[in-house]
């Protein structure tokens, strides 16, 4: 059963690690972030694929949405950027192509 007896307030009672807990935290949101960004490549490339028929444009707007992920899961600084930036040019693509 659950543990009912803990602190009413904000703060972390000794037996957590808060440090650890934030951690954590951050890093899932993270993840969130990135996973975000890659999928709306993914829907992007299908619609690239299914309104213009460039279904080859498409393939490799998948493949670069995965390693801009890859390359955002890797560098902290650059995170979530990196498959923003394919995502905005597969909506040129789908915008004027």
């Amino acid at each position: 059963m659950a543990d009912i007896n803990h602190a009413t307030d904000s703060a972390y009672s000794p037996e957590m690690d808060g440090p650890t807990h934030e951690a954590t935290y951050r890093g899932f949101v993270r993840f969130v972030e990135i996973a975000t960004t890659v999928v709306i490549c993914w829907v992007l490339s299908l619609a690239v694929g299914g309104v213009r028929e460039a279904w080859i444009t498409a393939i490799i707007g998948v493949v670069l949405g995965g390693i801009g992920g890859a390359i955002g899961a890797l560098s902290p600084g650059i995170g979530w950027r990196a498959p923003a930036v394919v995502a905005v040019l597969l909506a040129l693509m789908l915008a004027f192509y």
